[in-house]
């Protein structure tokens, strides 16, 4: 896969100048502090990037849990973090790139596409006896100029013409039984956006916590024709994006993503719910 690198890449790379390593450790089930997980140890080099303070604005009635940033504060986290048009993008987390590919699409966002993913992240580095520090690293600031793709995020409204749009597939990326209504853990309303389909976006793992091969991950969207829009979404704009960097991948060239997801759609008190 494109963006899918390995062990093996990063660490031939571990030192060179145009790498920059992000590490976005963020277990949101066990309530640790990600950062501290960091703190303690960490791949060489790396620095922290945290889902809700920099990958995420302040959360409002509408615009769901993670907000997407505004582009300024992307401009200034990425020339925070020493991003510069060469530089190529190695992002880890620990929650199987869910995170991680949040980052990555938002890098795609402001127009950086050599952003990529550590197949099976940080525990999987650590557990393969590979380098790691406790050593904090000085980045050299830069001026990050974006050029965004506005058209890859799409507000309520676009989500409400997509549903009766015939060329326009809906896909929610959270497990069945919160897709089904059966069980919602995190928002006030259970269910989903009417006529969306369910493709969990854990299923993109094998039972080792890697992504699949480009075969069986093409097969998983093989009932999916290429010549459809997609908007993709889960419960708050984070674990959609998984999703979104397989279909890329799939060859699928029209991804969009819904920003606020599920839990912005729900707090529209007048948009229809299926269960």
């Amino acid at each position: 896969m494109q963006y899918i690198v390995n062990d093996e890449w990063l660490l031939d790379r571990l030192h060179d100048e145009d790498i920059r390593i992000i590490d976005c450790r963020f277990p949101m089930s066990t309530g640790t502090d990600g950062r501290q997980l960091f703190l303690k140890d960490h791949i060489p080099g790396a620095v922290y990037c945290d889902l809700e303070v920099d990958l995420s604005r302040n959360v409002s009635t509408h615009g769901g849990r993670h907000p997407i940033p505004s582009k300024k504060s992307l401009e200034t986290l990425f020339g925070r973090l020493g991003i510069e048009k060469t530089t190529k993008v190695v992002i880890y987390d620990d929650q199987g790139g869910a995170m991680a590919a949040r980052l990555w699409f938002l890098l795609r966002y402001a127009g950086h596409t050599k952003a990529f993913i550590l197949n099976g992240g940080y525990s999987v580095w650590k557990s393969a006896g590979l380098p790691i520090s406790d050593e904090h690293t000085e980045v050299k600031e830069t001026k990050f100029v974006g050029n965004f793709q506005n058209d890859i995020i799409v507000d309520m409204e676009e989500v409400q013409r997509a549903i009766i749009d015939d060329n326009t597939i809906l896909i929610d990326s959270r497990e069945e039984k919160r897709y089904k209504g059966i069980h919602e853990p995190l928002d006030p309303i259970a269910g989903h956006i009417p006529s969306a389909v369910n493709y969990f976006w854990k299923d993109l793992l094998d039972e080792t916590g890697k992504w699949k091969s480009d075969e069986e991950i093409k097969a998983r969207f093989a009932q999916l024709p290429k010549e459809k829009s997609y908007i993709v979404y889960c419960g708050s704009g984070v674990t959609a994006c998984p999703n979104i960097l397989a279909l890329i991948e799939s060859g699928y060239k029209n991804v969009k993503l819904y920003g606020g997801s599920w839990s912005d759609w729900c707090s529209y008190k007048d948009n229809e719910i299926e269960k």
